[in-house]
């Protein structure tokens, strides 16, 4: 079995942890339900950032593992749903709050994207490996920001280095630990799985 890029095994597909114990339609709707609500339920778990409108949160920790556990169609549903309800008045963004969050839409915005790319590189083996899990997690992260900064800048009328300085800087820290977790948590499950099978 060869590697490539992220890990990805060359040749065929592998499937997500999700995948494991088969698949339904019911089994599907309960984790799209589910991703939703553990990205809701990590972002209570906020800390303001002064001077920027960007929480600390543990969102990103969650959407991520939601992609790379669930794939790409599920895990972006997931977040588009979390985004969806949100808007319409579930209190479940960042410090319990909900509606249309101008400043940070383009975080929520890329954190479909970011799952979409997550779930498609882990479906092809890209989380079986530690070290390839921390590329695929970075690059998760980099999709988010890609996204989230510019539409900070925007919405807060602001350059992009003003916003890069209030949106990304502060959490490059806490993303490494979160990167670092993931290297270890999905490699880890896999190795548990496949000494079971």
């Amino acid at each position: 079995m060869t590697y490539s890029a992220f890990g990805i095994v060359e040749g065929r597909p592998t499937g997500v942890l999700a995948d494991v114990w088969g698949r339904s339609a019911v089994r599907d709707v309960v984790l799209i339900l589910g991703a939703a609500g553990a990205v809701g339920l990590a972002a209570q778990l906020s800390i303001p950032v002064p001077g920027s409108p960007v929480p600390i949160t543990g969102q990103t920790f969650a959407v991520l593992l939601a992609g790379a556990t669930l794939g790409a169609a599920r895990s972006s549903a997931g977040m588009l749903l979390y985004l969806v309800a949100g808007v319409l008045g579930v209190p479940w963004f960042a410090g319990g709050t909900s509606g249309w969050p101008s400043a940070t839409a383009g975080y929520l915005l890329g954190f479909i994207i970011a799952t979409a790319l997550i779930g498609q590189l882990a479906a092809l083996g890209g989380d079986r490996r530690p070290s390839h899990t921390i590329g695929l997690m970075a690059a998760g992260h980099s999709l988010i920001y890609l996204v989230g900064v510019p539409w900070l800048a925007v919405a807060t009328g602001s350059d992009l280095a003003s916003a890069a300085a209030n949106g990304l800087v502060p959490y490059l820290i806490g993303d490494v630990l979160k990167v670092l977790l993931a290297a270890a948590l999905l490699p880890g499950t896999w190795l548990l799985i496949n000494r079971r099978r």
